[in-house]
């Protein structure tokens, strides 16, 4: 587990930028967190940096999933709207996993069907201020990645 402070906007961005840069085919990225917490900026900074250009990447809240064709391709999901496993299926999840990378914005609403591997992400309000980022490794392959994240910090 690696805590980042997320004191503003700006710093939620660096993280998704950072983030990105570790990530390979076939990763899940799990984005936890309130309604207005940063889940959707972190995943637009993300997003942006593999396209490597300031690219309009909207919220994936009523199309459910957006993709972009890069190499390997970036696959954003919303799942808040959906109320249950059968709505999952019908999404094609399975599919993406073995495509590209997977970004899911609350992932609780599918826990069951979810693999047990990649990167979890957890932002809270923090205590000092501003707030939090809780990564935690689902696999070695985060885990391993997430110890060099941790010694350099995001951008």
């Amino acid at each position: 587990m690696t805590v980042f402070p997320l004191g503003n906007e700006a710093a939620t961005e660096a993280l998704g930028q950072h983030l990105a840069g570790l990530a390979t085919s076939g990763d899940l990225v799990l984005l936890r967190g309130n309604l207005g917490m940063g889940k959707t900026t972190l995943a637009r900074a993300f997003i942006r940096e593999r396209a490597g250009e300031e690219l309009d990447v909207p919220s994936p809240t009523f199309s459910l999933v957006e993709s972009y064709p890069f190499i390997p391709p970036v696959h954003h999901v919303d799942l808040y709207r959906l109320d249950g496993a059968e709505q999952i299926v019908e999404l094609g999840l399975d599919d993406l996993y073995d495509e590209g990378i997977v970004l899911i914005e609350w992932p609780e609403r599918a826990e069951e069907t979810l693999p047990m591997t990649g990167l979890e992400i957890a932002i809270t309000e923090s205590p000092e201020g501003g707030r939090s980022a809780v990564l935690t490794a689902r696999d070695e392959g985060w885990a391993q990645r997430l110890g060099s994240l941790s010694e350099k910090g995001p951008r």
